[in-house]
């Protein structure tokens, strides 16, 4: 690049301004949408998140889900069958997938089902040849297909964290009045368990789930970049890689923006579920 062309990007990006005009501008940009423009992508910044988030968001949002009907189901046969072998191998299991670095379990993952036995797709979002030459339902298979090794990664390092909250939260419900009560009432063990026992246990599990929110991106920056899927952490990690200051300042905003919309959602349910957050 030429000292004149490098002259003339910084004119019209304001990189030759003074730093306060400089983040003033920028500041003023962004609350206008306008975040830059990413010169590792070649195009505005907005336009490349616009396609990034919503992949982000799929494959975060079914992790998610899964991890925590999962962990729920788990951490409450656990607290049922403590001490027997059920509780005891299954903590074993889940501690040991608690304890794996993101990208190291993806990585196994990835070895394990896409070259020791490739049975599924070890990358991308689609078949990158023969996807838009796809029926409907092929090519509905096709996309599932390249979710299940990333969406498996990241369930199976969230569900060992909930089952253990959700272990926890319900043996310090089980000994109450109100499940004695029940039981005197001849409910059935079944009713008491997963009715009554597993309503209030649910509130601190409410707020694990505004506090998963941010480790969550964060494991999907490295899931995404073991996968080759194309959401906002691939396109994070690339841009650091590249050097790419505005693509990056802007997945690092969006990224928070999600926290925080996130943790709300989790204080709205937990009012829906706790009736003493209410009053």
């Amino acid at each position: 690049m030429t000292p004149a062309v490098r002259e003339h990007w910084r004119e019209q990006f304001g990189y030759n301004r003074p730093l306060p005009e400089q983040f003033a501008r920028y500041v003023i940009s962004a609350a206008r949408g306008d975040l830059g423009y990413s010169v590792h992508t070649r195009q505005p910044v907005s336009v490349a998140l616009a396609q990034a988030v919503p992949r982000t968001l799929l494959l975060t949002g079914i992790s998610l889900a899964l991890s925590f009907v999962l962990g729920l189901m788990v951490g409450v046969m656990q607290a049922v069958r403590r001490g027997r072998w059920f509780d005891r191998i299954s903590s074993g299991v889940l501690l040991f997938f608690y304890s794996l670095p993101d990208f190291w379990g993806a990585l196994m993952l990835l070895l394990l089902f896409a070259y020791w036995m490739p049975i599924l797709p070890n990358g991308g979002i689609v078949e990158p040849v023969l996807h838009e030459y796809m029926g409907g339902w092929a090519a509905f298979v096709d996309r599932l297909r390249h979710l299940i090794l990333p969406v498996a990664s990241l369930t199976l390092l969230t569900m060992a964290g909930i089952s253990r909250y959700q272990r926890a939260a319900m043996l310090e419900v089980l000994p109450s009045d109100f499940i004695r009560t029940a039981r005197a009432k001849g409910l059935p063990e079944r009713e008491i368990i997963w009715r009554h026992a597993l309503r209030t246990a649910l509130t601190p599990m409410v707020t694990l789930l505004g506090l998963l929110l941010p480790a969550l991106l964060g494991g999907a920056l490295f899931i995404e970049k073991v996968f080759s899927w194309p959401g906002m952490g691939l396109l994070a990690a690339n841009a650091i890689s590249a050097r790419d200051y505005d693509l990056v300042t802007a997945t690092v905003i969006v990224g928070s923006i999600m926290v925080v919309i996130g943790n709300f959602l989790a204080d709205l349910l937990l009012v829906a579920l706790d009736p003493r957050v209410r009053e």
